[in-house]
Order: structure tokens, then sequence, then C-alpha cells
């Protein structure tokens, strides 16, 4: 007889493969709201793309929690001059 050799996912494995489908479900939907020129199609696309922002947060936090996925804080220096950053580019569009 031969024997399974299944393996079990544990729960970060599991984790981390639903964060990134999150991830590449916002690309998608951030695609189709960029191609689309129906008024009410983009709303749908935007509702489903916020939706899935705080499903992506939801999984990320769970993940923060139980010490899966480990982030470093930003200092205000870092935060300053990505703002700083963002806004020169923005001045140049």
């Amino acid at each position: 007889m031969a024997q399974s050799t299944t393996a079990k996912l544990g729960d970060k494995d599991i984790l981390t493969d639903l964060l990134n489908q999150e991830k590449e479900i916002l690309q998608l939907y951030n695609t189709a709201i960029m191609e689309s020129n129906c008024p009410n199609m983009r709303r749908v696309i935007q509702d489903n793309m916020l939706q899935c922002f705080q499903d992506q947060y939801g999984i990320f936090d769970n993940m923060a929690t139980r010490g899966f996925y480990q982030v470093k804080p930003a200092d205000v220096d870092t935060l300053n001059q990505a703002k700083q950053n963002f806004s020169q580019m923005q001045s140049q569009l």
C-alpha cells in the first residue's frame, strides 16, 4: 500500500499565501480601474478594491500579531524624507 506524502501547510504558510493573493488581486483591480471608461464599472472596481485593501490589512495585522510578519517602524526623519520626495514628484508632474 502506497503512503500519502501530502504536506500540511501551517498557519504562516496559509496566511502568507492569502497575503500574496490579495496583493495580486489589488494589482489586477488597479489595472482594471485604469482601463475602464464606464463610471459605474469604475465605482464597482473601486468598492471591491477598498474591500480588498481592508482584507489585505486584516491578514497583515494577523500575521504581525503572531510574529509571522515583522516590520521595523519608520522613524520621523524617514517619514519626513518620504513625504518630501513624494511632494517633489507631484510637483514635477
